[in-house]
């Protein structure tokens, strides 16, 4: 176990040398930031084996010329990855399974390397990485506020779960509960602080400090953190949840206010590569749009139906009137055609209109009640804008 205070932020001298010069990801900057009083010979030699590691030299992106795509290596948010990137028809195509590097066809110039989520942000950072896709709990704490480090796409709508945090049923924490309980508790002092075991060692303490609780102490612990309480290593834990059930078979729970952060995968882009790279704009463009347009027709359904009627205008009157109707901008009205007595005439319209999944039912009994028959419902595979919203606000963030 390791246990540090709330002022972590300086890092311990002996592990300087580790953190910079073994793990390409840490740019002189990243290094700065992690150490903020490094012995001034060990921060010289140390910035000039980072620069050479990473390619990057006075704020420079290095030269090559793919734009690499950084995903999760393993486990459920991988699985997730992939699969949306397919429903995108943006397929991974991995020769070997035990490479790290990948490709997808549709976009030539990208590269996909799969990396752990904690590395993803941290080469992004260095600028290793141009594109990533992490789970928002892991951009925050990696990412450490960082202006280098965009947030192209924030609610890919997998990998949800909450930053929380929780303390015992029992014993002292029995009436505590919310934030502000915790805070006023008189046992907290500077010679016997509130124990916390996270492996969230920039988001805790800055959580906890901003909510009011000076005197916390922090840790880490090996295996699943809701044992610490009851071992009686911890007082409260702040941890990942989803469910809440792991906490209650373990006598814990969440408070009021104790939510550091929503989480889900989030689409990520370096700053830098955005600007200096060529090509990765436009690539961070099309993957953008695609993911758009797919997850908005997500759960949203077509619906066709002819209903008679003297004009377009008498129908789409009597379709708008009915609330489950009235479609993304309004229902498509145009005239079905049929040969009668030797004539072309247009008896029947044919209405087309987008509906979600949890009216779908009711949208084709209202149809029915207007004389809409010959109703036909297909899923969306895409719904494309005229231009994404998150598109424009990328290219504000970005100053263009």
């Amino acid at each position: 176990m390791w246990t540090f205070t709330a002022s972590f932020q300086q890092c311990p001298t002996s592990s300087i040398p580790f953190i910079a010069i073994s793990s390409p990801s840490y740019s002189s900057s990243s290094y700065s930031r992690l150490c903020s009083k490094p012995p001034t010979l060990i921060c010289s030699a140390v910035q000039s084996q980072v620069e050479t590691l990473t390619g990057t030299t006075h704020g420079r992106i290095s030269d090559r010329t793919e734009i690499r795509f950084g995903l999760p290596s393993k486990g459920r948010m991988a699985t997730d990855t992939l699969d949306l990137l397919k429903d995108c028809q943006l397929s991974v195509k991995q020769v070997n399974p035990r490479q790290y590097v990948a490709n997808i066809p549709q976009l030539s110039a990208l590269e996909v390397w799969f990396q752990r989520p904690k590395d993803i942000v941290r080469k992004l950072l260095s600028g290793d990485l141009d594109l990533g896709i992490v789970g928002l709990d892991t951009a925050s704490e990696y990412g450490q506020g960082s202006e280098d480090l965009i947030v192209v796409h924030e609610a890919l709508e997998y990998g949800d779960c909450r930053l929380s945090l929780a303390i015992p049923k029992y014993g002292i924490f029995e009436n505590i509960n919310s934030i502000r309980d915790l805070a006023q508790m008189p046992q907290w002092t500077e010679e016997k602080p509130l124990r916390v075991a996270t492996g969230f060692t920039y988001l805790g303490p800055k959580f906890l400090k901003e909510n009011g609780l000076e005197h916390v102490s922090f840790s880490t612990a090996d295996g699943a953190l809701e044992a610490a309480p009851a071992m009686g290593i911890a007082d409260a834990i702040l941890d990942l949840v989803s469910s809440g059930i792991t906490l209650k078979e373990n006598n814990l729970k969440e408070i009021e206010g104790g939510v550091v952060l929503e989480s889900q995968a989030v689409l990520l882009a370096s700053r830098k590569s955005l600007l200096q790279r060529k090509g990765a704009l436009d690539t961070t463009h099309e993957i953008l749009e695609r993911l758009e347009a797919h997850l908005r027709a997500v759960g949203q359904f077509t619906v066709t139906a002819n209903i008679r009627g003297s004009s377009a205008q008498e129908v789409a009157e009597r379709v708008l009137s009915q609330p489950s109707l009235s479609g993304l901008q309004g229902p498509t009205v145009s005239p079905v055609f049929c040969k009668r007595d030797g004539k072309v005439v247009a008896d029947y319209y044919a209405i087309v209109i987008c509906v979600p999944k949890n009216f779908l039912y009711k949208s084709v009994q209202q149809l029915r009640a207007i004389g809409g028959s010959g109703v036909l419902v297909s899923p969306l595979t895409y719904i494309f804008d005229e231009e994404t919203p998150r598109w424009n606000n990328l290219l504000k963030e970005l100053g263009l």
